[in-house]
């Protein structure tokens, strides 16, 4: 009888218990749906406000009007915004709740000179304007606002307890913004950041970024009538000139995978004139920090040689640094289980239309358009990728988890005029909610699983290993003038 009384009880606990268990995923199911739903419900909300930000298409540090645009949203929503952080006038915290987990969302909002571009699939810049979006910022900066309210929502709700923070990071495009965000601490209780980036497909980040590190060298010479009198003159042109060089002839003796960039950004200012001043700035990157330091350093003698034998002088300052992104398998297998969920972006037969004119203008042979509404299996890279970014530094500061979506028509480069026009369409605007949706279902599991927090941070603990972060940029203050 005992024997049979014990059995019953040990049943009735598993019953309550498979009860509760499917009683909590019922609940997580409800919020998730209740979750999109709102999202979507804002769709012409945030397309105005992106677009907006599109039109505004302000560069690294200069983000006057898309930095207030999205603090206003923030604030009106019920967050405590914080401007002017890390001493940059476009860095701003926006906060909601309080206690634990404190969970970040990245928002970018700077634009790239030179990509102006209307939204329409034929190469037509905008009259009067020079810069634009195209890494699709205005759909970044956006998304994250909006899956930030999302989850204050659920948060006043009560829902769940804890913070959100929604981090305003401008000047991504090399301005390394987020590095001066991570060195003056912003991120010191934050338990995990989830972060995304527009792009030509739906997948979660598993491959790491480019480590980077770049200046501006200055070169200094003496001015002289170049037909009339040349021995009486130094060129800076010619210091700048010798460096390259001298730098590309590096190329040979570097490990394969390094990527080296510059650009003459002075270059004197008449043919007649010995120049003497001239400017060349430069982007070294690798997948590995300590590689860059060591070929950045290489760098450095190749101008000092340079002056040395141009009979100039030269000075540099460091512009930007950025770490490698240190992946987080265990935040990134539950991300792409909330992808799924949400699904990607399905053209109209008009928006089938111009992406095939627009495929119709790359040099190379496109996927089809239909692969937009595809997600990509998760799966490790072993390689670096081709780009960098500060979303590197704050991933050595705190377990960090993103994705990127199509925002763009299928097959379309990054920094590209093709991307700034998806950017001002509903093309772009699709992807942009399918960012936030994941976002914020993401989100609300780390709200909602404790363990998943603390998996997530004895997986960073244990790749972080014994290094001890330190800014590949120095103690500089940050670079507010470098696009100028």
């Amino acid at each position: 009888m005992r024997r049979t009384v014990l059995l019953s009880l040990a049943l009735y606990s598993i019953l309550l218990l498979t009860g509760f268990v499917v009683s909590a995923q019922q609940a997580d199911t409800s919020i998730k749906t209740r979750t999109m739903e709102d999202i979507g419900a804002h769709y012409d909300v945030y397309k105005k406000i992106a677009l907006q930000i599109w039109d505004y298409a302000e560069v690294g540090y200069k983000e006057v009007k898309s930095s207030a645009l999205l603090q206003k949203t923030l604030s009106d929503a019920g967050f405590a915004v914080k401007a002017g952080v890390a001493e940059i006038p476009t860095a701003f915290v926006a906060t909601y709740g309080s206690g634990k987990p404190v969970i970040g969302i990245l928002a970018e909002f700077d634009a790239l000179p030179g990509l102006s571009q209307q939204a329409i699939p034929e190469k037509s810049p905008i009259e009067g304007k020079s810069a634009g979006h195209g890494c699709g910022h205005n759909l970044f900066g956006t998304a994250s606002v909006a899956a930030g309210i999302a989850i204050k929502n659920l948060i006043a709700g009560k829902a769940f307890s804890g913070t959100i923070r929604v981090y305003g990071c401008p000047a991504e495009e090399g301005g390394s913004g987020k590095v001066y965000m991570v060195r003056a601490g912003l991120f010191s209780d934050v338990d995990v950041v989830i972060h995304w980036h527009p792009g030509a497909e739906n997948d979660v980040t598993l491959t790491s970024a480019l480590a980077n590190k770049s200046a501006k060298f200055r070169f200094h010479g003496l001015a002289a009538h170049a037909a009339a009198s040349p021995d009486k003159g130094r060129s800076a042109l010619d210091g700048v000139e010798s460096m390259d060089y001298m730098v590309n002839m590096m190329r040979e003796h570097i490990p394969q995978e390094t990527r080296i960039h510059y650009v003459i950004t002075n270059g004197g200012k008449a043919p007649n004139v010995v120049p003497d001043f001239a400017e060349v700035y430069y982007y070294v990157r690798h997948p590995r920090k300590e590689e860059v330091v060591r070929i950045f350093d290489w760098v450095v003698q190749a101008a000092q040689g340079a002056a040395m034998g141009t009979q100039t002088t030269v000075d540099y300052e460091i512009i930007g640094g950025t770490h490698d992104l240190l992946l987080n398998r265990v935040l990134a297998e539950d991300m792409q289980q909330n992808l799924l969920r949400v699904g990607g972006v399905t053209y109209t037969p008009a928006e089938m239309e111009f992406a095939r004119k627009l495929q119709a203008t790359f040099t190379f042979k496109a996927p089809d358009p239909g692969t937009a509404a595809d997600i990509r299996p998760l799966k490790e890279e072993n390689d670096a990728g081709g780009g960098s970014t500060d979303v590197g530094d704050v991933s050595y500061a705190v377990p960090t988890v993103g994705l990127n979506t199509a925002t763009w028509v299928p097959g379309t480069p990054a920094h590209s005029w093709q991307a700034t026009a998806c950017g001002g369409t509903d093309i772009g605007i699709k992807g942009m909610m399918v960012a936030a949706k994941t976002m914020a279902l993401t989100a609300i599991d780390l709200y909602r699983d404790p363990g998943l927090v603390v998996r997530a941070k004895e997986e960073f603990i244990h790749d972080k290993g014994d290094y001890q972060y330190k800014a590949l940029l120095g103690d500089r203050k940050p670079a507010l003038n470098y696009r100028d």
